[in-house]
């Protein structure tokens, strides 16, 4: 094979839905002061007996139910994510458990933060074109409420929970473009998960600067080494980080016949999660026709990026 891309997608969010209003009653906020800094309106919020491998669990479900495939289908298990609490077993490990996998897959976490979606997708895109996978499920899966510090209200109304599936094969006619990825390591503290237990932090602003002004060539790049110009993308699906950084990082990509995914505003930021789950959802929607091109770029905590055009399923 010499290439492969992505069949079906999944997405699955915990019931509770947190409202700035809730918030407001719980820190010194107002549902009109996060409106107009993040764009954000809701959040969910998974609760003690909704772990990462849960959500990861439902949303991979989804994902091999609409690729018509069972579990025993897949040989490689990749799960992004930054807030996982045990190390071993993994999130990927647990997930196949849980799905009941019996066709000893390969399974292995990758925490790249925000950006770990986009990672994970290359990185199963390289096996597959390699010959040491055939089919793949690529999830995005985090419970960013569990590390949130819930006095710091510039970080805790941007939080969510929630998780997106991606079920990935080989083909003939490639579907995934080539990966763009790197970092800005001397930046990393920028957007940190530290301490004990681990809590949510970040320079806002220098995050807010690094992300409208240095990764807009940077997404074009990409639609570059994909052979397609950003005026010819069907939909542009970028880290669902915050609103006023979606919107004018969107714009600067030169997409003008785009559809921008949202999701921020319903979901917060659910850091892995985001690009699989908006993606999912413009899809079930009908907003993106099948085999249109789409951009995806991830972006955040290591001030990490990677980004590919696929073709949607």
């Amino acid at each position: 094979m010499t290439g492969s891309r992505v069949v079906a997608l999944g997405h699955y969010q915990p019931a509770k839905v947190l409202t700035n209003e809730d918030l407001a009653a719980m820190v010194d906020t107002t549902d009109e002061w996060i409106r107009s800094r993040v764009g954000i309106r809701t959040r969910h919020m998974a609760g003690p007996d909704e772990p990462v491998d849960e959500l990861a669990y439902h949303a991979a479900g989804k994902a091999l139910a609409g690729a018509g495939l069972t579990p025993d289908d897949i040989d490689l298990v990749l799960v992004a994510t930054s807030t996982a609490i045990d190390r071993s077993p993994n999130m990927a490990a647990r997930v196949a458990a849980k799905l009941g996998m019996g066709a000893s897959p390969a399974v292995m976490d990758i925490n790249v933060v925000c950006s770990g979606f986009t990672h994970a997708l290359a990185t199963a895109d390289h096996a597959i074109r390699a010959g040491s996978a055939t089919r793949a499920l690529v999830i995005g899966a985090d419970k960013m409420t569990e590390i949130t510090d819930w006095a710091d209200r510039t970080t805790c109304v941007l939080t969510g929970d929630g998780a997106g599936a991606a079920v990935v094969e080989a083909c003939e006619e490639p579907g995934i473009g080539p990966v763009l990825w790197g970092s800005v390591p001397q930046m990393g503290n920028a957007v940190r998960i530290e301490g004990s237990p681990p809590v949510f932090a970040q320079e806002g602003q220098s995050v807010y600067r690094w992300t409208t002004s240095q990764l807009p060539p940077l997404a074009r790049k990409v639609c570059e080494k994909a052979g397609v110009a950003p005026e010819e993308l069907a939909a542009v699906v970028l880290h669902q980080a915050n609103l006023r950084i979606i919107e004018p990082l969107a714009a600067k990509i030169g997409a003008v016949n785009a559809v921008v995914a949202r999701d921020v505003v319903d979901s917060g930021n659910t850091s892995a999660a985001s690009i699989p789950m908006a993606l999912s959802k413009l899809v079930q929607r009908g907003e993106i026709p099948t085999g249109a091109p789409v951009l995806l770029f991830g972006f955040g905590g290591n001030l990490s990026y990677a980004g590919q055009v696929i073709s949607c399923p």
